[in-house]
């Protein structure tokens, strides 16, 4: 079994735009391009779906925050900070800061 080819973001905007100029047909963009027509067309709603975002300003949603995850990020931080202070202190005989 094969694995399913990635495409990138830049690919898939080009396809879908060749698309949407409706020179050559989704049949023969599919053979040029090498990938199944029902790709070219969800690629190509999903252009128009996400169009309007480019033009809207302010409007960009915040980044969801998981308060477990903040949570475990500050205990790892308290942590690293008492082991650093505890090698700092360990050092000071031997001649450091």
């Amino acid at each position: 079994m094969s694995k399913r080819k990635q495409h990138s973001p830049e690919f898939k905007a080009k396809v879908a735009l060749e698309a949407l100029k409706g020179e050559e047909t989704v049949s023969e963009l599919a053979s040029r391009f090498g990938i199944h027509p029902t790709m070219i067309h969800q690629w190509k709603r999903a252009l128009l779906e996400g169009a309007p975002g480019v033009f809207e300003r302010g409007r960009r949603k915040k980044p969801e925050i998981d308060d477990e995850q903040v949570k475990d990020l500050h205990a790892k931080i308290g942590e690293l900070a008492v082991a650093n202070d505890f090698l700092s202190r360990k050092l000071k005989p031997w001649g450091g800061k």
